[in-house]
């Protein structure tokens, strides 16, 4: 068995009009320094965007998740990420910001597999 690791991950929630404050859960962040990985996982509800804001841009939101699965694969999807390490990818992404996809605080815990912590982590928290 693989030794395990400390590692941290932050949900991405949708905040479809911020001056309500309402929001849900799209998708996760994991972060492990240990194995120098980043990754990400979304998944939008759609019903549930449509029910907080009915004019809601559901392209540009799908849009704005699958940028934030690019940036953690790196390369030349990542746009002006694509040299920066897996550490300045994760710090860049957890930023606060006031748009539409708004990273939630950061968590830790101990992982073997944080590309398996991705998937057990959306199972939890965002499905």
């Amino acid at each position: 068995m693989s030794e395990r690791e400390v590692f941290e991950y932050a949900l991405l929630r949708v905040v479809p009009r911020v001056e309500r404050g309402e929001c849900f859960n799209a998708g996760v962040v994991v972060y492990s320094r240990a194995r120098s990985f980043v990754g990400a996982r979304t998944l939008l509800d759609e019903n549930k965007l449509r029910v907080l804001d009915p004019a809601a841009d559901t392209a540009g939101v799908r849009a704005a998740l699958h940028a934030v699965e690019q940036v953690c694969r790196g390369g030349a999807e990542a746009g002006q990420a694509s040299g920066d390490d897996a550490g300045r990818r994760f710090r860049w992404l957890i930023a606060p910001r006031s748009t539409v996809v708004q990273p939630g605080p950061v968590h830790t815990g101990l992982t073997a597999d944080p590309l398996a912590e991705v998937e057990r982590l959306l199972d939890l928290l965002v499905r």
